[in-house]
This record gives C-alpha cells, sequence and structure tokens, in this order.
C-alpha cells in the first residue's frame, strides 16, 4: 500500500510539473519540425510554425546568422557594398514565383553615378534616388528597387546541402517575408563579404522583431466607378510602356483589372497553360526573352535565350546553368498578351488578382521589338 502511495506521489508531481513548464520556444518548435520533415525549405517552415521567414531565421543569431542594420538608407548602403562581392546569385520570389540568377553585378562609373546626383530640395527626387545602389540596372544581374519596404536584413552562413559552407545576404519586409537574397558564388569575395558584415552589423543583435500582420488586399474599385472612356483614351495616347503605371494610379485600378478595361483589339486573354507553351517554344525556337518577377521590395530582370524546361515540385520550371525561373502554374488565374507604347508583354496573375511574372521580348534600345517575340505571344492559347 505504501509503495503505490508513493507511485501515485510521484505521478502527480511529474504531472504538475509538466502542467507548468515552460512552452517549447521557437528554436526549439523549429528543431522538432526540421527533425519530422528535413527537407522543409524555411519559408514552408515558418508558414507551417505560424510565424514570419525572419523571425525564423532570428532564432539562429549567432550561430551563423547576424542581424545587419537595416534603418533609413542602410539597405541601400548594403546592396551598394555588395557590388564589390562579384559572382553571386541573386534570388526574389513571390507567393507563386521564384527567379534566381547567377554573375555579377553592373556598376556605374564613378563620374556617371546619379545616386550622388540629389536634389536636397526634392522629396521626390531624393526618394527615387534612394532606390538607386550605385549599379545592378542591366546586365547579369538586373534588379529594380524599392528600398522603402525593405525592413530586416540578415548576413547568413551555414552549410549547404554539399555540406560546404553557403554566405549570403538575407533582406525582408516589415512583414518578415523574404524580398531578396543574395548568396556569394566565389571564393575571392569571402574577404569583401567579411569586410561587409563587419561594418554593417548592429552593435545589438536581438532577435526580437517588431513584425507586422500582413494588410489585407486592397480592395477592387467597382467598374462601373471607372471612367473606362477616358482610361481607353489614355492608353491609346501611351507613347512609352512604362507611362502604364501612372495611368493605372490615375484611374485607381488594380493591373488585372486595368486590362480587362482595356480598348478592343490592345490585350488578349490566354489560358493559364500558356505560361508552359512560352517557356517551351521560347527554348525550342531560341527567342531571346526578358522575364520580370518580384514584390513589394524588388524587380529582379532576367535578359536572354532560355534552354532546359521542365515540370518538377509542383512548378514550372526554367533550369539553365546561371538562371531558374520557377512558377507554380497551377495557381495562376489569369494569362494576358498586352499591346502598349509599341511594346508587347504576357502577364500573368495568380488566384489573388496578383500579377507572378511577366515576359517581353529583347530588343535593342531604339528598335522594334523582334517579330519572332510576337509570333510567340501572339501563338499562345486564347483563354474561351
Amino acid at each position: 500500500m505504501k509503495l503505490s502511495k508513493l507511485v501515485l506521489s510521484l505521478l502527480g508531481s511529474l504531472l504538475i510539473a509538466n502542467a507548468y513548464a515552460a512552452p517549447a520556444t521557437l528554436a526549439e518548435r523549429w528543431s522538432t519540425l526540421r527533425t519530422e520533415q528535413p527537407k522543409l525549405q524555411i519559408r514552408e517552415a515558418a508558414r507551417a510554425l505560424g510565424v514570419s521567414e525572419a523571425q525564423l531565421l532570428a532564432t539562429n543569431l549567432g550561430k551563423g546568422v547576424t542581424r545587419l542594420q537595416a534603418d533609413g538608407n542602410q539597405p541601400r548602403e548594403i546592396m551598394r557594398a555588395a557590388l564589390d562581392l562579384g559572382i553571386v546569385q541573386a534570388i526574389t520570389r513571390n507567393e507563386n514565383g521564384v527567379i534566381e540568377t547567377t554573375g555579377t553585378a553592373s556598376k556605374f562609373k564613378q563620374a556617371g553615378d546619379k545616386s550622388e546626383q540629389v536634389d536636397a530640395n526634392d522629396p521626390e527626387t531624393q526618394a527615387r534616388q534612394r532606390n538607386i545602389a550605385g549599379g545592378y540596372l542591366g546586365g547579369q544581374i538586373d534588379l529594380r528597387f524599392h528600398f522603402e519596404n525593405w525592413k530586416y536584413a540578415f548576413a547568413v552562413e551555414q552549410a549547404g546541402r554539399d555540406g560546404k559552407p553557403t554566405r549570403s545576404l538575407q533582406f525582408f519586409d516589415a512583414n518578415g517575408t523574404a524580398v531578396h537574397k543574395i548568396y556569394l558564388r566565389n571564393e575571392p569575395g569571402v574577404a569583401v563579404y567579411d569586410k561587409l558584415v563587419a561594418s554593417f552589423r548592429m552593435p545589438q543583435q536581438s532577435a526580437e522583431l517588431n513584425v507586422l500582420a500582413v494588410a489585407p488586399k486592397v480592395v477592387e474599385k467597382p467598374d462601373a466607378e471607372i471612367d473606362v472612356k477616358e482610361f481607353q483614351l489614355a492608353w491609346k495616347d501611351m507613347t512609352d510602356v512604362h507611362q502604364f503605371a501612372q495611368i493605372m494610379r490615375e484611374f485607381h485600378l488594380t493591373r488585372e483589372q486595368a486590362l480587362r478595361l482595356a480598348p478592343a483589339g490592345v490585350v488578349e486573354r490566354v489560358t493559364p497553360q500558356a505560361l508552359r507553351t512560352l517557356l517551351e517554344n521560347a527554348a525550342k525556337d531560341k527567342v531571346a526573352i526578358m522575364v520580370f518577377l518580384g514584390n513589394e521590395g524588388v524587380t529582379q530582370i532576367y535578359s536572354g535565350k532560355i534552354g532546359k524546361t521542365m515540370a518538377a515540385g509542383g512548378f514550372f520550371n526554367v533550369l539553365d546553368p546561371d538562371f531558374n525561373l520557377h512558377i507554380r502554374d497551377t495557381a495562376l488565374r489569369s494569362g494576358w498578351v498586352v499591346k502598349r507604347g509599341g511594346v508587347t508583354s504576357v502577364e500573368f496573375f495568380d488566384n489573388d488578382g496578383t500579377q507572378v511574372v511577366s515576359f517581353f521580348g529583347v530588343r535593342e534600345r531604339g528598335k522594334p521589338q523582334p517579330q519572332s517575340w510576337v509570333d510567340l505571344a501572339d501563338s499562345l492559347p486564347k483563354a474561351k
């Protein structure tokens, strides 16, 4: 009887201890998840754990992860310094697409570095120039920045899939969502990387991030409230494709809505499956294309011919030595062939109406777009 009482007492003590035990930390929960699903990527792990990728990465501060300064112009300055890294792999993603390019970023010549020529009395000019980082325009690593949406920055050193160490710079928005990553791809750049990390390292390596909840998607203005006639006139008056963004802002249109309300004859809807047709035929016929894929923080651009295409892992992919593209085409809702300002593009949107990726033909400045690109766009399967 005494032994039974002792056993019951011990069991009771264990139950009480367990009831008051501290809940597992985020780092512990992530460790458990990695044990259960060792191939799970950090983005998917963060979603499974109900946190942001930046928060998950911050759990490894001091274990190969260093938090970098990211206030004000610091992200721009980090990217300026990264121009000296040499060969890198630049990666940008959104919810349903990833673009990866390996190469060396271009720099402005010192005398022509427009990022240094800022009118101190013009806030708009200042804001625009902050989004120039001394290079990255054209060339192998072609980026268009929106640094105002960059909030957190980290340097990450960890073992790669082959066991060799990898070094990267990783940037996140206010929601903790990745906007851009740069992986070092050459040994001579290691010393430059180490110097950059030392220069921009935050004095206090805090894992506390003031991550904001993702804002609800902006509700599209009803078509009936749009001055469609004036919008279509503005479209027809376009002389440059870059004027399109201003027209959308002027008429308070979402991008897909603008395509839906476009003048007759300038837009044609294609099937979501046209993405595969476009990439397969561009590869087969050696048509040089431009690929634009981005998020709120950056747009990454690839220009050139593509080779290997294939479906794998729920994505349709381009798998070339220095260029990879991964599009979750099952998440696409619509595709559009668009003609404006003398330029033809093909754009794809997901089920939320968000643009995933867009394509243009590669053309020389001041010359018409290649007929091979126009023919490719016009041959895509039409939506009913």
